[in-house]
């Protein structure tokens, strides 16, 4: 097995003590720090399809993206020059009323494994602190907005049409446990994830 290939089996499977030996291992064996990335960002997308259908479960996920998370560590100051990769900064929060952040965890991880630059503003965000997160961080492509109570839909509509009333050049994509595709385009958001795995890819494909 080759190097790049015991990382992405690592990942995988959540080998978080052994991810980062076998990045440096890649990395002293002449693997570029972004073909190694490249690898793991494939290896959670197989972890997010996995998830997707059902095969896997939250904490199995939550393992492999620390798994990932400890490789990025490796990679960091291999990549410093490299930021023409990013796909430039997620703002993503829980909108107001809802202290749900798990499922906000997770989409953060598979995002930011995705190649963005995360900023998380945690649980309980009114739509006003989403606008002043866009206008204090820089190239923000990206804001995620989490609603999992039916209560706080209308906080989720409030947020999206802040962000969008603003004049912000961002997208903006929207999920959780009772938000719905109609409902997501219903409120003029830029796309819907129904769970970590689709929203990585769902970032990328509304960026790009």
């Amino acid at each position: 097995m080759s190097k790049i290939e015991e990382v992405k089996v690592l990942v995988e499977t959540g080998k978080s003590k052994k991810v980062a030996a076998a990045v440096q291992e890649a990395l002293d064996a002449g693997v570029k720090a972004q073909d190694i990335l490249d690898a793991m960002v494939a290896s959670m997308g197989v972890v997010g399809d996995k998830f997707s259908a059902g095969e896997i479960f939250v904490p199995e996920m939550l393992i492999a993206a620390k798994a990932m998370s400890k490789g990025v560590e490796v990679l960091k100051p291999h990549m410093a020059g490299d930021s023409a990769s990013s796909l430039g900064t997620c703002v993503i929060g829980t909108v107001a009323g809802d202290l749900h952040d798990i499922g906000k965890n997770l989409v953060s991880m598979m995002i930011e494994s995705a190649g963005f630059t995360i900023v998380d503003l945690g649980v309980d965000v009114p739509a006003d602190k989403f606008v002043e997160a866009i206008k204090a961080n820089e190239n923000v492509t990206l804001v995620a907005c989490s609603g999992l109570l039916t209560t706080t839909m209308p906080a989720l509509k409030e947020a999206v049409q802040t962000i969008k009333a603003s004049g912000l050049d961002v997208k903006v994509i929207v999920g959780g446990a009772p938000v719905t595709p109609e409902y997501a385009a219903e409120i003029g958001a830029d796309g819907y994830a129904p769970d970590a795995g689709s929203a990585a890819v769902k970032a990328k494909e509304i960026v790009a």
